[in-house]
């Protein structure tokens, strides 16, 4: 947010010309809005610089739902030194795949010992692990199912919304997060 004289952004602490000549000093800030003003002088509020990194790269500049293989400015393809193939950058919905598989293997992960005592010693698995289990996997394709389903980014973004009762408070999961509670 500054004051500006014309096109010129004015320094607190500096003084000015005006386009007459006239020299203002430079304590011009301890003047009334109303006296600046009255010498031409204009606010400006600082543009709007907000977005949201999940969906943007910058503001306006959105980030791509697919995958995109990675070129030079003048097109040729940018080749991983490593594996000699061309590199990918990866869109939205791969992102996202991955962060589902990763929530689900941590959500497993927690109970992964009833499944190894189990093969060790033959002890059953509790009926209760084995069915958050398999809510934890049926929540995870039910997850990539609708990322790979979204067409446009606004589809896209649609995942991250949080359904609201009618008082306005959050009344389950967004879509993208749609696990089942863990069993204790």
């Amino acid at each position: 947010m500054v004051w500006k004289y014309e096109d010129v952004q004015l320094k607190a602490g500096k003084g000015w010309t005006d386009k007459d000549g006239t020299k203002h000093p430079n304590n011009w800030m301890i003047w009334s809005d109303e006296d600046k003003k009255g010498f031409g002088l204009t606010w400006e509020n600082d543009p709007d610089t907000s977005f949201d990194s999940r969906f943007y790269w910058a503001k306006g500049i959105e980030r791509k739902l697919a995958d995109e293989k990675t070129v030079n400015k003048d097109g040729s393809a940018v080749i991983d030194p490593v594996t000699n193939v061309q590199q990918i950058q990866l869109g939205l919905k791969s992102q996202w795949i991955a962060q589902t598989k990763t929530t689900a293997n941590s959500l497993l992960a927690n109970s992964d010992w009833y499944m190894i005592r189990n093969i060790d010693s033959g002890k059953a698995i509790p009926s209760k692990i084995t069915e958050y289990r398999k809510k934890v996997r049926v929540a995870a394709d039910t997850i990539e199912t609708k990322i790979k389903n979204c067409e446009t980014l606004n589809a896209f973004k649609l995942l991250f919304v949080v359904p609201v009762d009618s008082d306005g408070n959050p009344s389950g999961n967004s879509p993208i997060t749609d696990f089942p509670d863990e069993v204790k």
